[in-house]
């Protein structure tokens, strides 16, 4: 039996569901089906009782999945540890990212890393949803947010300052906002997230909280699309430094209302468990957060940041 068939025969148990479980590998249909096949032609049993209507377990597939799971565990941890004693770089490195950083930044950092480890390949998955490591071809994701759920593990990249930006020619013509109050006469850029449009902005300053509903006329599930109507001068939107740092540093964009400071996030690498962080994965943290500690230094520098833009102070180490 091949362990990719294996693998298959999991995804399949887990799902309950031939189509589910293909989609999950990115695989055709009919060659998850094959692979089931094979398997039960090598066991002599059927694995699933097959319906119209439904996918079960048989008694000897609920006999034998659970030591199948066992098996390929204990593979991929005495494969892992052969690659811990190496430091081997090598393999598919699977990973998720938003849209902005992902395109614009990450994706770019990581074309690097191919070329310093020729025996590594990438995969991205670009969005702005959530990931689900049971669903998305993804073995890490980096998000914005630490991880909600606790059965995931992560890593902390950086603390990143959120930023009211415009184009200077946007705000010559409108006026540049004072104050929170000062919002209603411009247009604001959402971003929408499962029908739900974010424009409920808040602000800081000191101790006391803003809430402002703004209006606007463009809104997106797609963080890119937001950046890039807020650079060709439709309104203002609240980014993440990050997004927005190559339109800040070239003066594209400005942050505006700087007394008043929209709510910091953090930049996370996100993984289903312990057994997914590999001597790649360790190399792919150290250089994000080595990256974007560059990056948030140059926009400290430059004046774009202060340190009372982080949360809790400024952890770009």
């Amino acid at each position: 039996m091949q362990l990719e068939d294996l693998r298959v025969i999991l995804k399949v148990a887990e799902f309950r569901s031939i189509t589910a479980a293909a989609a999950s590998l990115d695989l055709r249909t009919a060659t998850a089906s094959a692979a089931i096949k094979r398997v039960e032609s090598a066991l002599g049993a059927d694995l699933f009782i097959r319906t119209t209507r439904q996918l079960r377990l048989s008694s000897a597939g609920e006999r034998f999945i659970p030591k199948c799971e066992e098996a390929l565990l204990t593979l991929d941890l005495a494969r892992q540890n052969l690659k811990e004693d190496s430091g081997q770089i090598d393999g598919e490195l699977r990973i998720g990212a938003s849209s902005d950083l992902g395109r614009n930044l990450v994706t770019p950092w990581l074309d690097q890393l191919l070329q310093e480890h020729p025996g590594l390949s990438l995969r991205v998955n670009i969005s702005d949803s959530q990931v689900d490591f049971y669903r998305d071809p993804v073995d890490i994701a980096l998000r914005y947010g630490p991880p909600a759920d606790a059965n995931l593990y992560g890593f902390k990249i950086c603390d990143v300052p959120r930023l009211l930006c415009a184009t200077p020619a946007y705000l010559q013509e409108k006026g540049s906002p004072k104050t929170p109050e000062d919002l209603s006469a411009h247009n604001g850029l959402f971003y929408q997230l499962h029908e739900i449009v974010h424009n409920n902005w808040e602000f800081f300053r000191g101790e006391e909280i803003y809430k402002i509903r703004m209006s606007g006329n463009r809104s997106s599930n797609d963080g890119d699309l937001v950046r890039r109507w807020c650079t060709s001068g439709y309104g203002l939107a609240i980014k993440s430094c990050l997004d927005m740092s190559a339109d800040l540093l070239s003066g594209q964009v400005v942050a505006t209302m700087r007394d008043y400071k929209p709510k910091a996030t953090e930049l996370w690498l996100v993984s289903p468990g312990r057994q997914s962080i590999t001597p790649t994965v360790r190399l792919v943290r150290d250089t994000l957060r080595e990256r974007c500690s560059g990056v948030l230094k140059q926009l400290l520098a430059e004046g774009l940041l202060s340190e009372s833009d982080f949360r809790t102070g400024v952890d770009i180490s």
